[in-house]
């Protein structure tokens, strides 16, 4: 049975992959700052592609499971304001991970851990604009309605999550900016990443970042993306407003720095 489910994977790969349900379920009903804890675990104990693979599926399944929980807490204004930008997002995050030819201009592609210092720095640079916009740009509360606020949010969503399923932080920090409360935060979370996540499955199937091995190995990991789902649950409603809001904060920075000098 453990050949079936996994291969060859080793053991260290499997209770890896075990603790990135977990993560993954508390991430999608809890506390979504962590979620790009799994990204860097299974980067580091699986090659780049297949980890991003492995990740996509769980997260797919486990945003069915938040849809379902946070359902009627969505804002669904602001799910379809973000949509344009995020899947013209994906578009180009497609083009550069595999390349494209245009006229005189072509470009080869380019490899997954090229871009973990890019994407570690776009997260710490927003997150520090959006710190100086709060802490010193009291009269400027209204640049979060502004289209534009909006579209490079959801343009670099929509790039990250293509490429390394890393848009958590991206999306914390521009829902933070809207001080959403706590449950329609998650709201719009769940909408906009069960979307997402599944019209990414078949970019990831035709690049070949999912395969039937990876398929097998994470449907053995729907127990526990369940359990991590009533964990974060019970996190939510242990944890106000503010505490809820400095976690997420504290560890968007934590996993930004770890990405950028892993």
């Amino acid at each position: 049975m453990f050949e079936w489910f996994f291969g060859d994977f080793s053991w260290a790969q499997v209770l890896i992959l075990m603790l990135g349900a977990v993560l993954i379920g508390i991430n999608k009903t809890g506390l979504p700052g962590i979620g790009t804890l799994p990204v860097v675990l299974l980067l580091v104990f699986f090659e780049a592609r297949l980890s991003t693979g492995l990740q996509l599926m769980m997260l797919g399944a486990a945003d069915i499971m938040a849809v379902i929980y946070y359902r009627r807490h969505a804002n669904w204004l602001m799910v379809l304001r973000l949509m344009p930008w995020a899947l013209t997002g994906i578009g180009v995050g497609v083009l550069v991970l595999d390349g494209f030819s245009l006229w005189v201009l072509t470009w080869p592609g380019i490899d997954n851990n090229m871009l973990r210092p890019v994407i570690a720095v776009i997260i710490l640079v927003m997150f520090i604009l959006n710190y100086l916009r709060t802490k010193y740009l009291k009269g400027a509360d209204q640049l979060h309605a502004h289209w534009m606020f909006t579209a490079f949010f959801g343009l670099i969503a929509g790039f990250t999550t293509l490429v390394a399923n890393a848009a958590g932080p991206v999306m914390a920090i521009y829902l933070l900016a809207m001080r959403l409360p706590k449950k329609q935060y998650m709201g719009v979370c769940a909408w906009y990443f069960l979307i997402l996540n599944w019209l990414k499955i078949p970019i990831f199937i035709y690049q070949g970042r999912i395969t039937y091995a990876a398929f097998k190995a994470d449907l053995a990991m729907l127990p526990l993306l369940i359990v991590g789902g009533v964990l974060g649950i019970i996190l939510i409603n242990k944890l106000n407003q503010k505490v809820f809001e400095i976690i997420i904060q504290v560890l968007v920075v934590a996993t930004a720095i770890y990405l950028l000098l892993k």
